[in-house]
C-alpha cells in the first residue's frame, strides 16, 4: 500500500517525503483547476531536494477542462513528458479521452512512448469514462502503469463500490490508486476496496493579497498534519534522513 502526496511546491514535496508518502504527484494550480502541467524549473528543483526512494510523478496537463486534445495540445503534451524523463522524474500523470468518452489511445500510446519506461498514471479522467472495463482493458493494452480514480465519485470513499470493481477488473494488469477528496479518516475504507495506493493533496489555504493582476483568495500548499494523519493511517511515520 502507498501513499501519494500532490505537492505544488518544494517546500510541500520535500514535506510530504519526511512525513511518509511513497509517491509525489507535482503539478500546478491544483485547487483552481484540478491540476495543471508544472514549470521546468520547479521540476528540477524538486527532483533535487527530494530523496531519491520518493518518486516524483509530473502531471502532464496543458490547460484545464475536459481531455479531448487536438494535435498542438498533444504534441505539447509529448514534450512535456520527454522533459520530465530529461529532468529525471520517476514517472508521469497523463489522460486523454476521444470525444465519445473513450480511452484515446493513440494520444496515450504517443505519451506512453515518450516516457522511455518511466512509469505512467492514467489521472482521473477516468471517472468521466461510462465503460469502465473497456477503459481498464484499454489502459492494460496501452502499457500504464496504474489509473488514478475516485470511483466515479466527488470524493473517493462514496465510490468504494466502483473502485472494488475496479480493482477486480484490472486483476494485476494496472495499479489502482483511490484519489478524490480524500481526507485521512477515509483510508481505511478506501485500503478496503483492494486499491494499490491512496492519493491525497494534504493541502491548506494559505491568505494571501495577489495585489493589482495577481488575483485573490490566496493559494494552496502542504499542511504536514494532514500527510502525517494519511501516513499514520497507512500504519508509517516520518522518514529518518
Amino acid at each position: 500500500m502507498r501513499l501519494e502526496i500532490a505537492v505544488q511546491d518544494v517546500a510541500g514535496a520535500t514535506t510530504a517525503a519526511r512525513l511518509g508518502a511513497d509517491r509525489l504527484e507535482l503539478c500546478a494550480a491544483l485547487a483552481a483547476t484540478g491540476g495543471l502541467t508544472p514549470s521546468r524549473g520547479l521540476l528540477d528543483a524538486t527532483v533535487a531536494a527530494v530523496p531519491t526512494e520518493v518518486g516524483v510523478h509530473v502531471l502532464v496537463r496543458p490547460r484545464a477542462g475536459g481531455f479531448v486534445y487536438d494535435a498542438d495540445e498533444l504534441d505539447v503534451q509529448v514534450r512535456d513528458v520527454r522533459a520530465a524523463v530529461a529532468a529525471g522524474a520517476a514517472g508521469v500523470v497523463v489522460g486523454a479521452l476521444t470525444p465519445d468518452g473513450a480511452i484515446d489511445l493513440d494520444a496515450l500510446r504517443a505519451l506512453v512512448d515518450a516516457a522511455e519506461g518511466r512509469e505512467t498514471t492514467f489521472h482521473r479522467a477516468l471517472d468521466t469514462v461510462p465503460d469502465l472495463a473497456r477503459a481498464i482493458d484499454d489502459l492494460a493494452r496501452a502499457g500504464v502503469t496504474r489509473v488514478l480514480t475516485s470511483g466515479g465519485a466527488a470524493r473517493s470513499v462514496d465510490g468504494t463500490v466502483r473502485l472494488s470493481e475496479t480493482v477486480a477488473w484490472s486483476a494485476g494488469r494496472v495499479e489502482v490508486m483511490a484519489g478524490g477528496g480524500v481526507r485521512p479518516e477515509d483510508v481505511a475504507a478506501l485500503v478496503a476496496t483492494g486499491v494499490d495506493a491512496v492519493h491525497l493533496s494534504a493541502s491548506r489555504v494559505v491568505a494571501s493579497a495577489g495585489g493589482p493582476g495577481g488575483g485573490a483568495g490566496g493559494y494552496t500548499t502542504t499542511d504536514p498534519e494532514v500527510v502525517a494523519a494519511a501516513a499514520a493511517a497507512l500504519g508509517r511515520g516520518a522518514r529518518v534522513r
